[in-house]
């Protein structure tokens, strides 16, 4: 299920009113008709309605409407040039066949918490921005937070141009098709310089919430995390004639090695996930020549995850020597662990703490987000709304009405707390 639920205890509320609204609107785009998940990848149909959608919301509420030179959406109220400014927001891109929460949930709690914020006649006394960020999840050129990436300079214009898509279709090329010119792409240290605190609200991608029965909590850290591409090479041969010993099937080897990242992952109290692969030729009647799968990896801090992909790197290449397998192993992303500003969550903290009876429990989390991005850049802050499956990155995502509600208020007091002062 992927609409909020029933309850109406939110009903009465402007925020709440406002939400369900939007969110409405935006639930069947992207949707696929037969997994019910969505396929919103960055550049593509439905990633351009989602931005129609974002842009149509900021217009209506009288906001100054921009796309950055990397493609992000902005829409301000107040000047961005006074700099100071408080930024809210998140994505609207998803994994393949991902959940509705994942991303939009914080893009639409954003536009929800300045209704709720206009309702009060909260007078603003800083700049205040909602944000869409552009191809956060890198479904489809394989590199997350590629939009803020771009922005805080940690990728650069030419390793941007780099990236392709299954098809080969270049980011550049993907970009101009959807009518955005990827000329001007790269770092984006004005408009960092203007913003003075972000903080993005997500669905929790987990059960912490859930198992200690909170609405809604703030982020203390992201797990350090990356991605590895191991490359099995063998030779392809017949599959009804070539006997067993005569084999070099580097399937074998890829298949021992995803139940090595298992253990490994669970002597460390870490995660490890081999969750795409490639297969070369891919025929059913042939062995195959060549096996790519990649590993994503997190865990509590760096030296666990050291410890748990050095220990996989290590069976891998022990069963590829055993099977006559060449291996190579490339690391293609890494993320070290993110430190949320400790005085902008405290801030969250304490805001949250005098303005609501919500107890606001602090958790790290293992998933990446724009807003570790910007953690090194500019003071970073995020909080989680409950999500009582556990389940994200599935059509199974899901939030309950009533703490969709609960995370807008919370996003509302926050803002109102940064920005009103």
């Amino acid at each position: 299920m992927t609409e909020c639920g029933n309850s109406s205890a939110s009903a009465g509320t402007g925020s709440g009113g406002s939400f369900h609204s939007m969110w409405r609107e935006l639930l069947p785009i992207g949707r696929h008709s037969g997994s019910h998940g969505y396929r919103r990848f960055a550049w593509t149909g439905a990633d351009t309605e989602c931005r129609a959608w974002f842009k149509e919301q900021a217009e209506a509420r009288g906001l100054t409407y921009e796309v950055d030179r990397n493609g992000n959406q902005w829409a301000w109220l107040g000047d961005p040039a006074q700099g100071d400014a408080v930024v809210t927001g998140s994505h609207l891109d998803s994994v393949p066949d991902g959940g509705a929460f994942d991303g939009p949930l914080g893009v639409v709690s954003s536009f929800a918490a300045l209704d709720e914020l206009r309702s009060r006649r909260a007078e603003f006394t800083k700049p205040l921005a909602l944000v869409n960020f552009g191809d956060e999840e890198g479904a489809r050129f394989g590199l997350a937070c590629v939009g803020s990436r771009l922005t805080a300079g940690q990728l650069t214009a030419e390793q941007a141009h780099l990236l392709t898509d299954g098809e080969g279709v270049s980011l550049p090329r993907a970009m101009e098709a959807a009518g955005h010119d990827p000329e001007g792409i790269g770092a984006d240290p004005d408009r960092l310089a203007r913003i003075g605190a972000f903080v993005e609200l997500h669905v929790e991608q987990g059960r912490a919430l859930d198992l200690s029965g909170d609405r809604v909590g703030i982020a203390s850290a992201i797990w350090p995390h990356g991605r590895w591409r191991f490359d099995f090479r063998g030779e392809a041969n017949h599959a009804g004639t070539t006997r067993l010993q005569d084999r070099r099937d580097p399937m074998l080897s890829y298949a021992e090695t995803v139940l090595a990242a298992r253990r490994e992952a669970e002597l460390a109290g870490a995660v490890a996930t081999f969750g795409k692969i490639a297969v070369e030729p891919n025929g059913v009647n042939a062995i195959p020549s060549l096996v790519r799968g990649w590993l994503d990896s997190r865990a509590a801090d760096q030296e666990s995850l050291d410890q748990v992909v050095g220990g996989i790197e290590k069976a891998a290449g022990e069963y590829a020597r055993a099977h006559g397998i060449d291996l190579d192993v490339v690391r293609e992303s890494f993320t070290p662990v993110v430190e949320f500003d400790h005085a902008l969550r405290d801030e969250l903290a304490r805001i949250l703490g005098t303005t609501t009876d919500l107890k606001v429990p602090v958790l790290g989390t293992g998933a990446g987000h724009d807003a570790g991005i910007l953690a090194g850049h500019i003071p970073t802050a995020m909080l989680f709304v409950r999500n009582p499956t556990g389940v994200s990155h599935s059509p199974a995502e899901f939030a309950a009405e009533d703490d969709c509600v609960a995370g807008v208020l919370a996003l509302a007091d926050v803002l109102e707390g940064l920005a009103c002062r």
